[in-house]
């Protein structure tokens, strides 16, 4: 399952303004590279929606089938928000929703590859 945390305000390429969902997934134990300690995290990622300002506020707390997967994607460079630093990755987060695959959702053409800052 998967939980609708939030919501943003985004602008498509011909300045029409529309609204992403922020989906969270459960908790997971990472364990670090660095120090060998686990820490908490949960998954993000963000999808388009056509709702309006009103409905998303209204969704956030809503769970759904799916989860939250990785999927690779040519290298991008990343500002991590709290310290501005620039790291490149080479993956983003993508929801795919229970029953189908992650193979179904990339070969379908159901993803587009992500703007750099959009998850």
């Amino acid at each position: 399952m998967v939980t609708i945390i939030d919501y943003s305000k985004r602008k498509n390429s011909e300045g029409k303004e529309f609204f992403l969902l922020v989906l969270q997934g459960g908790v997971e134990m990472v364990k670090s590279n660095e120090t060998g300690r686990y820490y908490a995290t949960a998954r993000q990622c963000n999808i388009a929606s056509t709702f309006d300002e009103n409905t998303c506020k209204n969704l956030i707390g809503e769970q759904m089938p799916g989860s939250i997967q990785k999927v690779k994607c040519e290298p991008y460079e990343y500002a991590i928000p709290d310290t501005g630093e620039l790291i490149e990755l080479d993956f983003h987060w993508t929801f795919v929703k229970e029953g189908d695959t992650i193979e179904e959702v990339i070969y379908d053409g159901d993803i587009q590859q992500p703007s750099p800052g959009v998850f």
